[in-house]
């Protein structure tokens, strides 16, 4: 008969005082709004390019919205140039991780090749004469030289020892050289007279060609040695007698005469006037215009 009458018979208790309660939010809810609306400062603000609007609940005109459009507009802007920058960093993310796969699987394939370069780098130092490990800085060539160059000093010295009256002999140096310089190829000269060992750089012009003789001789020696005993029957001298005085000549001359007398033939090549009276065969260069000529002279006897 009644409204009330229906809604009971419609609606138990409970399901009707819920239904209430959310009328009675929703009414106090727009009480609130209604409120904030009506508020002083929002009382008639309208930006100068806003579009008429419909009046609000609060009988004023709302607040325009150009403002937060135009803030909208920049942000999604900036997210969308955020987005773009993050997808290419992630792009290029998965390309060095790529990259760094491959960086690593080259690694672990030249890591045995290095290995092989260091052990031939660390030879090749080692036989030029320039790692630290090489303490006399001497040169592979130079230390299979220098095993020669002892035998040829051995040699040499017996040749010296009777040029110089028993006075010299040779000795192998392998004394690290000074500066930059290598070593392993030096010769060193024992004076028996001071018992002192010293360079052959501070023996006098003679004694110089007496040591380059000996050495001449020397290896001469040893090279028939190593040839299986075949001889070299043929010596030539070059120049360097003038520099010695007439005793000095005399004791040189006795050491070639020496090798003859073993059937060995000694050439000397020099301008020494003394010498064309002590060598009986001789071989003259004569210059003239048409040219030089050779000929054969052997001295007058008495």
């Amino acid at each position: 008969d009644t409204p009330q009458a229906a809604a009971d018979a419609r609606l138990a208790g409970d399901e009707r005082r819920l239904l209430q309660r959310r009328v009675d939010d929703r009414q106090a809810e727009e009480a609130a709004v209604a409120a904030e609306l009506a508020a002083p400062e929002l009382a008639g603000f309208e930006p100068a390019d806003a579009e008429p609007a419909a009046l609000g609940a609060a009988g004023t005109e709302p607040v325009g919205t150009a403002g937060a459009e135009a803030a909208l507009a920049s942000a999604v802007a900036l997210l969308n140039t955020a987005s773009a920058a993050h997808a290419e960093a992630r792009t290029r993310c998965e390309q060095l991780d790529r990259l760094s796969a491959r960086a690593l699987a080259d690694a672990r394939e030249l890591a045995p090749l290095r290995e092989e370069y260091d052990r031939v780098a660390r030879l090749a130092a080692l036989t030029a004469g320039t790692s630290a490990e090489n303490e006399h800085r001497m040169r592979l060539e130079s230390y299979v030289l220098a095993a020669r160059l002892e035998q040829v000093a051995a040699a040499a010295s017996a040749r010296l020892a009777h040029m110089s009256a028993g006075r010299y002999t040779l000795v192998h140096s392998d004394a690290r050289a000074s500066g930059r310089g290598r070593s392993g190829l030096g010769l060193h000269v024992i004076d028996a007279w001071t018992g002192n060992e010293r360079d052959t750089a501070t023996l006098s012009g003679g004694e110089s060609f007496f040591a380059s003789l000996a050495l001449a001789l020397g290896l001469a020696d040893v090279v028939c040695e190593e040839a299986g005993g075949l001889r070299l029957d043929t010596l030539f001298i070059d120049e360097g007698f003038g520099s010695l005085d007439d005793q000095t000549l005399d004791e040189v001359l006795d050491v070639l005469d020496s090798l003859r007398e073993r059937d060995r033939s000694v050439g000397i090549v020099s301008h020494v006037a003394d010498l064309r009276r002590r060598i009986p065969a001789q071989l003259e260069v004569v210059k003239a215009r048409t040219g030089s000529a050779v000929r054969h002279r052997v001295p007058k006897t008495g």
